[in-house]
């Protein structure tokens, strides 16, 4: 998808791979000669001693000069390699800064598109959408709460005063109700003692003219 919106391919990175991958063949080949020509001439060597031994110096000197040549061309191979290794990090370091491009130019291009296909006008009205949605849910949320029918026509400020009458009345028969019913403290009587009777009363005058009056109306 990428590699058709940026309209490019990978060759130049596959490019610097193969030529990474050709320089470590050459590195190993020169390492592998360099390690030849070093047993040739530890060979040189020990043939130089044996001639030493042996009393011919001639041969022992043709095999130091051979040793020499062997080391003249080990010295050209680990040049060589040092040259192969300055190429291969040269190449590396450009590969990395290749790769790191490609992907900065890889990501704006995937940001330009996507940028295109969402216009900030489309944003907008999303938004107006969200927003006009969110007020109709609203709405109908207090449609849904107000009351309907008889309930609608109930006065809040008449109900709400004669719940605090009814919380007065409440309150009032909590603080009154335990003095009202409680009972009567009986009367204490030493023992041994009986009551006194109350004194009777004293007739009035009119009150014996009617008991005199009961008493002829019997006879």
């Amino acid at each position: 998808m990428f590699n058709r919106i940026l309209g490019k391919t990978k060759q130049p990175s596959n490019n610097a791979l193969t030529t990474l991958d050709k320089l470590n063949e050459t590195l190993e080949m020169l390492e592998k000669k360099e390690n030849l020509l070093q047993k040739k001439a530890s060979a040189e060597v020990e043939k130089a001693k044996a001639y030493t031994k042996a009393k011919n110096k001639r041969a022992a000197i043709h095999c130091l000069k051979r040793k020499k040549l062997y080391e003249e061309q080990m010295g050209q191979l680990a040049n060589f390699q040092l040259r192969v290794h300055d190429q291969m990090i040269l190449l590396e370091g450009a590969k990395a800064t290749t790769d790191t491009v490609d992907a900065l130019r890889s990501g704006a291009a995937a940001m330009k598109a996507m940028q295109k296909a969402t216009n900030i006008d489309d944003v907008d009205k999303t938004m107006d959408d969200i927003n006009e949605q969110t007020e109709n849910m609203k709405q109908i949320q207090e449609a849904l709460a107000t009351p309907i029918g008889s309930a609608a026509d109930f006065d809040e400020d008449e109900l709400e005063a004669e719940l605090e009458e009814l919380e007065g009345a409440e309150l009032e028969e909590q603080l009154l109700g335990p003095a009202s019913t409680a009972p009567a403290a009986p009367v204490q009587v030493p023992a041994g003692r009986v009551p006194a009777r109350p004194a009777p009363q004293r007739r009035t005058e009119e009150e014996d003219e009617l008991a005199a009056l009961q008493a002829e109306m019997a006879l």
